[in-house]
């Protein structure tokens, strides 16, 4: 699961410090350039509802390994388009492709570990994906600035083969496992019942904020420290992506806490870092930047680690579902925030884009109060 986890960010991600190449390469806006990752992440968040679906259909593990596999495929694929729109179209599918891991992880894991443990089995698990999101970024910005873009992607495709064989061969089966009704009724009974817990409803609008203040602020990064004052290299740039390793034991060390700390008030204060975090980075100064960046990343796996294993453990069944519906939003977030970051980055540079974030994140935070309350009342 650790592999699969790295698996999905290392592809997912590695695109973003592609995004100034593109632009230069292809004459495109920040924007234009963003939708390589906010067309990704807006298709997985459709897809995600449906691949929940036919996993509590025909099983969790043979969901996963297809998708590392195709994801795998469509990314060599990738490094051979000619021109931006059959980029933008294999950025689209992997969309599709990798959507089989995300929700489905989730639940495999709810079914197969025990209760107690699920909190620091799950961090693991995004611990694995914040490690692969690093490792992807990095490779990527190190690769092209060795050898251009098309080898920084070739590398990923095959590295992405590689772990779908793995999961394939090493992943337990599933012990705990109950095939459970497929089709548009099963979808529409499982939304409704799901829909209907206002608990779960503040739980999404987490995810949704979460992922779009922090990928919005990495999507345009780039474009600010590539630039004057700072002016990095490429390569100097793709090292900043190594900040990544501070967010790593963030996930595990809260799921460790949860045993002692209600959820939501671990939300609120994580939620407080990242906004602290964000004001940092308005500085000229590129360590107190750094420094910012570091503490966002922090807060930001551990709340998602919080928020997201709170929804599996929160849907007594359909837990397929309810994953899928919590990583619908959560990417929908990447995508809204990330196209509107790059509306902002151009007209107000960072500063447009960190009081786009700062806004998102502050409303998170009131999500995060009010499931606060509802847990006090017995709600949560």
């Amino acid at each position: 699961m650790f592999a699969a986890g790295f698996a999905v960010f290392a592809t997912l991600y590695y695109i973003q410090p592609l995004l100034p190449i593109f632009a230069a390469e292809f004459g495109l806006r920040p924007a234009e350039s963003a939708l390589a990752l906010s067309g990704t992440t807006a298709l997985m968040a459709v897809a995600l509802l449906f691949s929940g679906i036919a996993s509590d259909r025909i099983g969790r593990k043979r969901i996963m390994v297809a998708s590392l596999l195709s994801s795998g495929a469509i990314t060599l694929l990738m490094a051979l388009m000619p021109d931006w729109g059959g980029v933008l179209a294999c950025r689209v599918a992997l969309g599709v492709s990798l959507s089989g891991v995300q929700a489905v992880a989730m639940a495999y894991l709810a079914e197969e570990i025990e209760p107690s443990a699920f909190g620091l089995s799950f961090g693991l698990f995004i611990s694995g994906s914040a490690l692969g999101g690093m490792v992807g970024r990095l490779a990527a910005a190190l690769l092209s600035d060795a050898g251009g873009w098309r080898l920084a992607v070739a590398v990923v495709g095959a590295s992405g083969l590689v772990a779908g064989l793995y999961v394939a061969r090493a992943l337990p089966p599933s012990r705990n496992f109950r095939p459970g009704a497929a089709g548009a009724r099963a979808l529409r009974s499982g939304l409704a019942g799901h829909l209907r817990d206002p608990v779960l409803w503040l739980l999404f609008a987490c995810g949704f904020l979460l992922m779009g203040a922090f990928v919005t602020s990495y999507n345009y990064l780039g474009f600010r420290l590539l630039a004057p004052p700072f002016g990095l290299s490429q390569g100097l740039f793709g090292l900043v992506f190594l900040i990544y390793l501070v967010g790593i034991p963030g996930p595990t060390l809260v799921g460790a806490m949860l045993a002692r700390v209600a959820a939501a008030r671990l939300l609120v204060l994580l939620l407080l870092l990242m906004l602290a975090g964000l004001a940092l980075t308005l500085s000229e100064r590129l360590p107190l930047v750094i420094a910012g960046l570091a503490v966002l990343t922090f807060g930001f796996f551990s709340a998602h680690s919080v928020a997201s294993g709170w929804v599996s453990r929160r849907a007594a069944q359909g837990r397929a579902l309810a994953a899928s519906l919590y990583l619908f939003f959560y990417y929908q977030g990447a995508s809204a925030l990330g196209y509107a970051g790059g509306l902002a980055w151009e007209g107000a540079g960072w500063h447009g884009v960190v009081m786009l974030t700062g806004a998102g994140t502050l409303a998170a935070l009131g999500a995060a109060v009010l499931l606060m309350r509802a847990t006090r009342r017995g709600a949560g």
